[in-house]
């Protein structure tokens, strides 16, 4: 087989299926790195939530007080 293509099951695919592929793959992942920093907030404590954006704030160096 030649050419650049993506295996599937254990077959290569190649052409529009892979090209199609390549180009989605970067939203899937921003879709689950989203999803995760969700679930991540969701179960957080409000007050670590404001102490992590208290501390950013503070190390871009915007003043917050």
């Amino acid at each position: 087989m030649s050419g650049p293509g993506v295996e599937a099951k254990g077959r290569w695919v190649t052409g529009e299926l892979a090209r199609r592929y390549e180009a989605i793959r970067p939203a899937i992942w921003a879709v689950l790195l989203g999803a995760l920093i969700i679930f991540f907030v969701g179960f957080a404590q409000p007050g670590a939530l404001h102490d992590a954006a208290h501390d950013t704030r503070h190390a871009a160096a915007f003043p917050c007080h």
